[in-house]
């Protein structure tokens, strides 16, 4: 059976940060449960708030708390009632002066604990468990995201004996570290029981150290240093043609020495050459090496007229044929003289 690791922590310390960013040598248990009740509390009070994530820092006598929400709104209250009272709860929970920053989501749809909850509340209101997973799914795509899986699991319809469902659309690397993967949880509350959601959001991938986004795209073998197999066969195949080519050129320049001897013995050819470089209008005695060079390109250009001639020669037949067959009517006229 598959093994699941949580994508958060498969990536902590690689890519992704801690939630809790404080040390304590002694009293860690101490200020572990003081996190664990403050996080309660502040899930209790704001739960319709759009909670996505709950980040603590500690320093010697201040205590940060960053909510993450999508509606701040209702967590800030009117005039910051509802921030007064809460850092008033968090500081008797604590026993250090509390600093509360409210950090808003502009995208809810790209926060996977956002889609899970979504996900759940339309269980809760007796919605059809595969029509919202749809839903869902075709929002977050729409958003941005490159790709999502949400999965419920429990008594769905009302049956008496669970099961797991679940739905994905586009890719969800998970082996891939440098894959942003963001994974979120939340439960149904309904009159059959509790329905687990959990949802996997795929938003990219991470940037490196110097902020140039990694490429999706990149062989293993270039991963594991093996850079020269691939890129060194393109590099001689562009530049053989480029060698090819300069070897034409320095053979095609030197024989000019050895085509100044070639006149002498055929004076034919020289001779069509020059009516038909007379025909093109160029003078021959400018140019005679040129009209050298290009004696043997020019020999299928000779071959051209000759198939031209042809039809000529067929249409001088019938003028053959009809002086023959005047001859004999000039004899039959001598004839009757």
């Amino acid at each position: 059976m598959g093994q699941k690791v949580n994508p958060i922590g498969f990536r902590l310390g690689v890519y992704r940060n801690w939630d809790a960013r404080w040390y304590a040598d002694k009293e860690y248990t101490k200020l572990l449960h003081e996190d664990i009740a403050m996080r309660r509390l502040i899930g209790s009070r704001l739960r319709n708030a759009g909670l996505a994530r709950i980040e603590t820092e500690r320093s010697a006598n201040q205590l940060t708390v960053i909510i993450q929400t999508a509606k701040p709104g209702i967590v800030i209250g009117k005039q910051g009632a509802s921030v007064d009272a809460l850092r008033d709860e968090l500081e008797r929970i604590s026993g250090k002066k509390v600093r509360v920053t409210i950090h808003e989501i502009k995208t809810p749809e790209l926060d996977a604990t956002l889609v899970a909850e979504n996900v759940a509340s339309q269980l809760e209101k007796r919605i059809a468990f595969r029509r919202a997973l749809k839903q869902t799914l075709m929002r977050s795509m729409r958003a941005g995201a490159k790709g999502v899986k949400i999965q419920v699991s429990g008594r769905l319809g009302g049956s008496e004996m669970s099961r797991r469902e679940w739905d994905r659309d586009g890719r969800v690397p998970l082996h891939t570290l440098r894959a942003n993967i963001d994974y979120g949880k939340a439960e149904a509350r309904t009159t059959f029981g509790r329905i687990g959601v959990q949802c996997w959001l795929y938003l990219g991938d991470f940037v490196t150290a110097t902020g140039e986004p990694i490429a999706p795209g990149k062989d293993r073998a270039e991963d594991r240093g093996l850079e020269d197999r691939v890129p060194v066969p393109a590099a001689r195949v562009a530049e053989a043609p480029a060698e090819a080519v300069a070897v034409i050129t320095e053979a095609v320049d030197v024989p000019e020495v050895e085509i100044e001897e070639l006149p002498t013995d055929d004076v034919v050819e020289i001779d069509e050459d020059e009516e038909v470089i007379a025909a093109a209008g160029v003078d021959p005695g400018a140019g005679g090496e040129k009209v050298e060079k290009l004696t043997p390109k020019r020999a299928p250009a000779r071959r051209k007229p000759v198939v031209a001639k042809k039809p000529a020669s067929v249409s001088r037949v019938p003028k053959k044929l009809v002086k023959k067959a005047d001859a004999p009517a000039d004899v039959a006229e001598e004839e009757e003289e």
